[in-house]
């Protein structure tokens, strides 16, 4: 019998549409309520290097476009976040990192879910910590360890 999974109110945005083929709905919720552990409610928006540059400096003070950002609002009772992901980024390091497209990003949206729930990796102890759930999440998906060849931001 499957493990229930927690319950995911999902917007699913598309800013840069590049990539919309790859990303179905019902993909991106998977792999999302695969890292919950809490119900949620989460939007994910495909940006294009534009945009993400100008939230990870308006927002991290880093003046480039990154892979992911997570903003959370709440996590209890219900995770509320926004997901941003840099399609162009995305694209770039799948291809570097010898990668499929559709496995970066399932690794990108468990990662940013992690971080929507508290998970962190900025310690090396909590790296740790991170990564292994991101591991075991990622394998019980199908897909192959994330860390072989490079790590998300």
């Amino acid at each position: 019998m499957a493990e229930a999974r927690p319950a995911l109110s999902l917007s699913l945005q598309f800013a840069d549409a590049r990539h919309r083929d790859r990303l179905p709905r019902h993909k991106v919720a998977r792999w999302m309520r695969a890292a919950l552990g809490a119900p949620a409610e989460i939007a994910v928006r495909i940006v294009d290097a534009d945009e993400g540059r100008a939230l990870n400096r308006d927002y991290r003070g880093k003046d480039y476009a990154t892979n992911v950002l997570t903003f959370d609002y709440a996590r209890e009772p219900v995770v509320q976040a926004d997901l941003v992901l840099c399609a162009p980024v995305v694209e770039r390091e799948a291809h570097e990192q010898g990668k499929a497209i559709e496995a970066h990003y399932a690794h990108l949206l468990v990662h940013g879910t992690l971080h929507a729930q508290g998970y962190d990796h900025e310690r090396s102890r909590d790296a740790r910590v991170m990564e292994a759930r991101e591991r075991e999440i990622l394998a019980a998906l199908g897909f192959a360890d994330p860390y072989v060849d490079g790590r998300a931001d």
